[in-house]
């Protein structure tokens, strides 16, 4: 470890250290580590948010980590009772060590069902979710589940006289860049990979988080105010972007009425988009991008400039 250190530093890499707070003063925790232990990992995904479909990407996102095995089971777009069984029956068949399961909403049956048939599992198991999972958290708590629920990953705009598949795709463009840029996958990611390292070291972590966006906005990193801003506004769009979809997909019956409504929650969220990509302008044009790659062994590195090599 200590010849390894040197090395790192020599290529501008250093030991990420994340903020906390205690005692209402800002100190820093070293994440580094160096264990080289496999961790299999099993990841359900029933319908769609977009976190879900980053999550193991982030994990490692060259596709170079030594420490952890992926399996992924997922049931497309559909979440009904009998997906969530079938994906659970999977994830169990590959014997991972850490279950994590994404959905809209994990309140509905499909979910409900994947988590009925992993309660008694004595492994972490995590459940990622939007919004509407903050309403179930006890209920999580008891069973033994840990927990990340995005308040910005907002449901789409899903009405047949507006939603085809290039209206789908372009919205899921836009919301992966406002979740992105503002912090909130990093901050999943980072829950996750702190979870991989407590296995690694046979200790006990379990998020139970809700990723709101001072949660997100912190984890980002920014370093100019006015791409700080500019981020904050873009979180607060894309949680308001879910506001106006339900009301358009469950309140609101008639077609010229609920058409424009969920119409204008795409305009928002693709509004945010822009914002966020001009918060990572601003950091890009002052060169001041956090960036935090995962070595080999499932560590955390840390660089500003972009030709600190």
């Amino acid at each position: 470890m200590l010849l390894f250190i040197p090395f790192l530093l020599e290529l501008g890499l250093k030991p990420h250290k994340k903020e906390v707070l205690e005692n209402n003063k800002r100190i820093f925790s070293n994440k580094f580590t160096v264990t080289m232990v496999d961790v299999r990992i099993g990841l359900a995904k029933l319908g769609n948010i977009g976190t879900s479909s980053m999550i193991d990407l982030m994990l490692d996102e060259r596709a170079e980590r030594e420490d952890i095995d992926f399996r992924v089971v997922a049931s497309g777009p559909k979440m009904k009772k009998g997906d969530g069984e079938d994906v659970a029956k999977k994830l169990k068949d590959f014997d991972p060590d850490l279950i994590i399961v994404g959905s809209p909403n994990p309140s509905t049956p499909g979910p409900s069902k994947a988590r009925k048939n992993l309660e008694n599992l004595d492994i972490p198991r995590i459940i990622i979710g939007d919004a509407p999972g903050t309403k179930i958290t006890d209920e999580l708590e008891e069973a033994g589940f840990g927990y990340i629920f995005v308040l910005a990953d907002a449901m789409i705009g899903a009405r047949r006289e507006f939603l085809d598949p290039s209206e789908m795709a372009m919205f899921n463009a836009d919301l992966l860049k406002v979740l992105s840029v503002t912090g909130a996958l990093k901050a999943v990611q980072e829950e996750i990979d702190e979870t991989i390292s407590s296995l690694k070291s046979e200790d006990s972590y379990l998020p139970r988080t809700i990723v709101d966006r001072d949660t997100a906005i912190s984890t980002a990193g920014f370093e100019n105010p006015y791409a700080r801003a500019k981020a904050m506004a873009a979180h607060e769009m894309a949680s308001k972007v879910a506001d106006l979809s339900v009301e358009g997909c469950f309140q609101v019956h008639e077609k010229e009425k609920y058409v424009p409504i969920v119409a204008s929650a795409h305009e928002l969220m693709r509004s945010a988009g822009k914002l966020a990509d001009e918060a990572r302008e601003i950091e890009k044009t002052n060169d001041s991008v956090l960036r935090n790659p995962h070595a080999d062994d499932g560590s955390l590195l840390s660089k500003r400039n972009l030709m600190e090599l």
